[in-house]
């Protein structure tokens, strides 16, 4: 455990204008609040705070964080208040305290939903000062190399994995390099650590058999660099065996495959000198082909600057080489958390290239503003954080960064949220590609757009950021939200009508108040997603209406509707509000009706269908429904065919070519039985409508191979 005078003479190290006397003042009360308290392995609960203040000065940080280390831990685990800090040690350090503190108290209670809610409230304090995250980070990382004192395997489990999922990445994204691969090694170590004693165990072998090849290569390359008339100094460093690990299976290669256990790191001056270095390395030892990166010219989002190349180097060994100036190497080693280091005066903020490095969390708390949900939330960030990362330009040349695997829909909701909700096509590097393509380095991607469009429910299924993920959610959400408004307009309306009563606006906000809604938008909503029925909106409104139990279940008719107040149902893709039940099929031409969902809105059965029965006694949900199809632009219905024909050849040609000659398109056909004679084959073909389909059905069993065609219903 460090003690108070080498905490101090450590700040004061890289800080001789450090507030002496206020760590001081700070490490007294930590210690004397927390007394007799115990950690898990035994050692005094107070070496765990001077343990996290001793990380953070490696990361060289201001006074009022170091203090805030010292202090994170009182108010939840002793009598301390939020007043007596501030009066004590100032609003700052209360405050850093504070947004510390909210992350930890309902991180020990392990649900996932809690687990979420408090990481929305962690980022809102870190959002307004990024030294809540770092204090954090270094909390946790100590926590992890103590993990093991913890009894519990499910306890040690939980910590590990959310230390994997969310840590970890976080302090990836902050460009705190070397607090990303502790954490993560340390969480791979307990998640599997079968694995890892595999991998330390080769890597051993490996590292004996190369001998000091490191220290030799790494001396060849500082001589080539000094005789092209370059001051540099080369370091050689072994990488993690999570970082191993994770690249192993990424590429599903061997440990003896990979080209960068051993990584050489190239410090310069200037920036122009990377460039030189490089080109004397190219120059002495051939290039791998497709392994140069240039991360100074475009940065990663985490303002990580510096050249990456892969070459066979001296003693004709791979070698992976990164080149960088000095300040580059500080901000890869220590991140944002270089702020503090480089700034000029205490009054000075993030700026410039710093600045950047803020970016994606302004978007996570764009994102927490319109979330609907904690755990919807805290997956988009995972989204966020989990990322290699791709190049593109706009046609204007403005550079976006994006993951790996990211398509046009993301480059569209990255340039701006109106962008992507209108977006309709896309062309890249001057072609018309589908939105689903995948998006390479250096692509030049131009989106095309219509103000009638809007986010497509598909789109969730292959995009790839978070921030496109929840705006196509939100967007979703409200056009649904709109959809149930009107219906359950449509709804009440044909109910007040029934009853012979008045259903003006006027009148229907009498119900707002009983009903708990803020709006008879909200109201309409709720009676259209089925959460409210317009019965109990009719009874609220006037009390002395008595519900009619004699509704009766619609009978079989011909399709034909003329009742105004149905619900109209316009085609296959009938709405958010209003939906198919699955594997019915029902065509224009017969007769339909809806079955009202709680929160999810109507859902369309053929009358015929022999499902309808579970809901015969409850005869409240039954809606009224009728199709809506404009003849003059007509469109295609799916539909299914059971058809059992003998078994010879040319069989499924013959009941093909039929099908496609009445204008109809199989979208899916399997073999559902088989026999020596016959076999029976399930067809899903678009059509329509049911004349339509009679007409095809017809003219299958006219054909000599078909025994029998049906239309099965479930």
């Amino acid at each position: 455990m460090l003690r108070q005078y080498e905490l101090v003479d450590r700040v004061l190290g890289y800080d001789p204008k450090a507030d002496e006397a206020l760590i001081n003042r700070a490490y007294v009360y930590a210690m004397k609040q927390h007394g007799s308290q115990k950690r898990a392995s035994g050692d005094p609960y107070f070496s765990h705070p001077i343990e996290v203040a001793g990380i953070l000065t490696d990361l060289k940080l201001d006074t009022a964080t170091i203090v805030t280390a010292l202090l994170h831990d009182t108010i939840e685990d002793t009598g301390s208040t939020m007043d007596e800090l501030t009066k004590l040690f100032g609003s700052q350090v209360a405050g850093l305290v504070d947004g510390v503190t909210k992350l930890t108290r309902i991180e020990l209670t392990s649900e996932r939903s809690k687990q979420a809610e408090n990481f929305r409230k962690f980022l809102l304090a870190m959002s307004n000062d990024i030294r809540v995250l770092l204090v954090k980070l270094a909390d946790r990382l100590h926590n992890m190399r103590t993990l093991h004192f913890i009894s519990s395997a499910e306890k040690r489990q939980r910590i590990a994995l959310e230390t994997m999922e969310i840590y970890a990445p976080l302090a990836g994204r902050m460009g705190i390099q070397e607090i990303r691969e502790e954490l993560e090694d340390l969480a791979f170590k307990e998640l599997n650590p079968e694995a890892r004693e595999a991998l330390i165990k080769r890597l051993n072998e490996f590292r004996e058999a190369s001998g000091d090849s490191v220290k030799k290569i790494a001396k060849e390359i500082q001589t080539k660099l000094e005789e092209g008339g370059l001051s540099c100094e080369v370091l050689g460093r072994e990488k993690r065996p999570y970082s191993m690990w994770r690249k192993m299976e990424r590429r599903a290669i061997s440990l003896e495959q990979l080209s960068d256990i051993f990584g050489f790191r190239v410090i310069v001056d200037e920036v122009p000198d990377c460039y030189t270095a490089v080109g004397v390395l190219h120059t002495n030892w051939r290039m791998v082909p497709g392994r140069f990166k240039d991360y100074i010219s475009t940065p990663k989002a985490n303002g990580y600057r510096s050249i990456h190349t892969t070459m066979i180097g001296p003693q004709k060994k791979r070698a992976e080489v990164q080149v960088r100036t000095r300040k580059m190497h500080e901000i890869a080693e220590y991140g944002i958390a270089a702020h503090w280091i480089y700034k000029e005066g205490p009054g000075a903020d993030a700026s410039g290239e710093f600045a950047a490095t803020f970016h994606w969390l302004r978007q996570l708390i764009e994102m927490l503003e319109h979330g609907a949900s904690p755990e919807e939330f805290l997956e988009h960030t995972k989204l966020q954080m989990y990322s290699d990362q791709v190049f593109c330009f706009s046609p204007k040349g403005l550079l976006i960064t994006l993951p790996r695997g990211a398509t046009p829909i993301d480059f569209a909701y990255a340039v701006h949220t109106d962008i992507g909700d209108t977006c309709v096509g896309c062309k890249i590097n001057g072609r018309h590609m589908p939105l689903r393509t995948k998006l390479e380095n250096g692509d030049e991607v131009e989106i095309i757009r219509s103000q009638a469009q809007r986010p497509s429910p598909a789109w969730e299924a292959f995009v790839a950021t978070g921030k496109a993920r929840s705006a196509i959610r939100r967007s979703i959400r409200a056009t649904k939200q709109a959809e149930f408004s009107r219906l359950g307009r449509q709804i009440v309306k044909s109910a007040f009508e029934a009853a012979g009563k008045d259903g003006s606006d006027t009148i229907l906000e009498r119900a707002l108040g009983p009903l708990r809604k803020p709006d008879l938008d909200e109201l309409m909503a709720a009676v259209g997603d089925g959460t409210l029925s317009a019965h109990q909106v009719l009874q609220t409104v006037y009390p002395a209406e008595q519900p009619k139990n004699g509704r009766k279940r619609p009978i079989k008719g011909n399709g034909k509707d003329d009742n105004d107040s149905a619900v109209r149902v316009t085609g296959r893709a009938a709405g958010l509000a209003i939906g198919f039940a699955p594997e019915m099929f029902p065509l224009p031409g017969e007769r339909i009706v809806g079955i009202m969902m709680p929160g999810e809105g109507i859902t369309i059965y053929p009358i015929d269908a022999p499902a309808l029965e579970e809901f015969d006694g409850e005869t409240m949900r039954w809606i009224d429904a009728t199709w809506d199809v404009d003849p003059e632009h007509p469109q295609t219905f799916p539909a299914r065919l059971r058809v059992t024909t003998k078994n010879e050849v040319g069989s499924l040609g013959h009941i093909a070519t039929l099908i496609a000659d009445y204008g109809s398109n199989i979208s899916n056909l399997s073999l559902a039985q088989r026999d020596m004679d016959f076999y029976d084959i399930q067809i899903d073909l678009d059509v329509r409508d049911l004349k339509h389909l009679t007409r095809i059905m017809s003219a299958l069993n006219g054909l000599s191979c078909v025994n029998t065609v049906i239309r099965p219903r479930r």
